[in-house]
């Protein structure tokens, strides 16, 4: 797994940013060449039933799996409070070849547990023991520091916008000894605050686990049991628990995760903000609690939320854009073909889910794989698109025509630009760097963003239609860009949910990638020829030349080099090893931070060695110019070395990221 990706990899029981698409299907038709635009038809709809859903998901899944490399799938349709179709595909567990079975076996639907930790905390508001706008510090026997001259609150909390950057120290782990209460997590650090609350959609794991926590404290009972005695139990939902390691009389129910079905088995998860992504239930579960939210609480005789506050939960109550889908409390809009969709997505490293809700036609859709798979596959994204398009068709539109002004306009959009959802205070705050969407324009003003793509992995296309409003060519999906003084400063869009927005980086990777890569690369030639030239001149009996202040300003830039190097490929190894364990990032490895960080400070000090040397180089009438000017590049690295190192957070002596 690439570098650039270790926060995507590492956003355990996260939804994915970029990678899960959302908006509405493309319609495929010319561009609009008149004012009208060309008249889209409407394709017939089939009749939701269950034998029609099995063939679609027969005809689609296994021929996705096979390619996908994944072990198991449930996929699971609930239609005016029933059950209309639940099957299980593929293995459980590959070795034994144990079928999923959709009533007994256990997923990890990641993030999805939010939906429920969003529902106690609506169960309590209900109660009035609770209050949407209310300080979160009210209910929490610790402080979240003030901010922005402004207090985070439970509404802020479910809209992801406290205004917390990305957090994933200690998010999980793989042993069971390393799993930390949610107090104890909680308390160890607080994430900073990067935006004023109420204001930029940032997704937050650390927000969820803060609004179980309340829960818990609030309600007088720990969290799982919680969940179990006012949600499950209601709910009927005797395949599904919060509990870690998970209660005996399930644990054998639950799915192997993997990698790839063609790899090893994985361990289970531990997931140490459990309100945001501890879950484990099986689909049939996941059914009752669909059927209770779009029948606005209620499944059977029982309730778990009273009909208005289930209709406030689901109701958008903040945008990023108001011409976009916004976000309700705890579920995001993420609405298709003219129907009002919620819903949300959820990972783990191996359990990748989507659960969506068509609230009009009181419709729920389930889907999640025990693998992790080719990411090409787009299993989850093309079975849901595909099922919308076929049972809740888009109703016949016309084609805006691009603008007139759309070449000069797309030069205002033109750039650089860094997702919402990041880390500024730690040294993950380098993959805002290196993960940058990349916006550019072809002559006659089409724009293409390298992080939205389709199917295909291909960059979608984007026209103007409006002003500030780019449109998908051959398509519906929509762009909106904000300006300050003329230029595009965010960027956001219904490709993917309202839970960040990207912003115009404040480094462009156009010069700090290459920047970088010079530095790299004058460090390590330099570290690695330093030793390869003294055998040489020793072979050849050729001495340095050099002696007193001369020969130790040389060796100690060297050495500057050298340790720069090694620094370099310290924080790599140990990034691209976190980035595929996340039991490495965490309380285990924190000694390997702190060394990092000590011998990161160490190079940075050891820029003045190759200054000195440079000094000394130029003093000197017999230096020959070519050694005059590797100085000069290897001092220039060195000190691009410590900008980098500052600037990015390598040096420093806070533990947490």
């Amino acid at each position: 797994m690439k570098i650039r990706h270790l926060l995507a990899a590492a956003m355990l029981a996260a939804s994915p940013a970029l990678a899960q698409t959302t908006g509405p299907a493309p319609a495929v038709v010319a561009p609009a060449k008149t004012a009208s635009g060309p008249i889209v038809p409407a394709p017939a709809a089939h009749a939701l039933t269950a034998d029609d859903v099995q063939a679609y998901t027969d005809g689609l899944i296994p021929y996705a799996m096979e390619r996908g490399d994944v072990a198991g799938i449930v996929v699971v349709v609930v239609k005016d409070g029933q059950v209309l179709f639940e099957k299980g595909y593929g293995y459980a567990d590959v070795k034994s070849r144990k079928p999923v079975d959709p009533k007994t076996t256990l997923f990890r639907p990641g993030s999805i547990s939010k939906l429920f930790t969003w529902t106690a905390v609506m169960q309590l508001v209900a109660q009035h023991k609770l209050d949407l706008d209310t300080d979160i510090n009210t209910y929490l026997d610790f402080k979240i520091p003030e901010a922005f001259g402004k207090p985070i609150t439970l509404r802020n909390l479910m809209t992801h916008t406290p205004g917390f950057e990305e957090a994933i120290r200690n998010l999980g782990t793989t042993d069971p000894k390393g799993l930390l209460t949610l107090e104890t997590y909680l308390k160890e650090w607080v994430p900073t605050r990067i935006f004023p609350p109420g204001e930029i959609s940032a997704y937050s794991n650390y927000g969820a686990a803060l609004a179980g926590y309340i829960v818990q404290r609030v309600s007088g009972e720990p969290f799982e049991r919680y969940i179990d005695e006012h949600i499950f139990a209601p709910l009927d939902m005797q395949h599904a628990s919060f509990a870690q390691p998970l209660p005996k009389a399930i644990a054998g129910d639950m799915s192997t995760g993997y990698e790839l079905a063609s790899g090893d088995p994985q361990k289970f998860e531990y997931i140490n903000v459990a309100p945001a992504g501890a879950l484990a239930a099986s689909g049939d579960d996941i059914a009752h609690f669909m059927i209770a939210h779009l029948n606005d609480g209620a499944y059977g005789h029982a309730r778990i939320l009273d009909a208005a506050t289930a209709q406030q939960m689901h109701t958008t109550t903040f945008t990023p854009d108001p011409a976009l889908p916004g976000m309700a409390l705890g579920f995001y809009h993420e609405d298709r073909n003219g129907e009002t969709v919620i819903g949300h997505g959820g990972d783990t490293m191996y359990f990748h889910s989507d659960l969506h809700l068509i609230l009009a036609h009181h419709v729920g859709f389930f889907i999640s794989q025990n693998s992790v798979g080719h990411t090409d596959a787009h299993i989850r994204k093309a079975l849901f698109e595909g099922f919308m398009d076929r049972y809740f068709a888009a109703p016949a539109s016309s084609e805006p025509p691009t603008l007139k002004t759309a070449d000069a306009d797309a030069k205002a959009i033109v750039g650089d630009y860094e997702s919402s959802r990041r880390s500024e205070s730690s040294f993950l705050s380098l993959a805002n760097l290196l993960d940058q969407s990349k916006v550019t324009a072809d002559k006659d003003g089409i724009l293409t963003v390298s992080d939205l793509t389709g199917m295909n992995g291909v960059p979608l296309k984007w026209r103007e239609v409006a002003p500030g409003r780019w449109r998908e060519v051959n398509g519906v999906q929509m762009l909106d860009a904000h300006f300050e003084n003329g230029v595009a400063a965010s960027l956001t869009t219904d490709q993917f949910p309202p839970i960040l927005i990207l912003q115009r980086a404040t480094v462009s990777s156009s010069w700090g990638l290459p920047l970088a890569g010079a530095t790299v690369a004058m460090l390590f030639l330099t570290a690695i020829f330093w030793p390869i030239k003294a055998v040489l001149r020793w072979r050849y009996q050729r001495p340095l030349g050099l002696t007193g202040y001369k020969r130790l300003a040389y060796r100690w830039s060297r050495v500057a080099a050298l340790v720069d190097s090694a620094m370099i490929a310290g924080w790599l190894t140990f990034l691209t090893m976190g980035s595929s364990n996340l039991t490495l990032l965490g309380t285990s490895t924190d000694w390997i931070v702190t060394t990092l960080h000590a011998l990161t400070a160490i190079g940075v000090i050891l820029t003045l060695a190759a200054f000195w040397e440079v000094r000394v180089a130029f003093a000197d009438p017999a230096r020959p110019w070519w050694t005059k000017a590797t100085d000069v590049l290897l001092a220039l690295a060195c000190i691009s070395f410590s900008w980098l190192a500052i600037a990015y957070h390598f040096v420093g002596f806070a533990g947490n990221y």
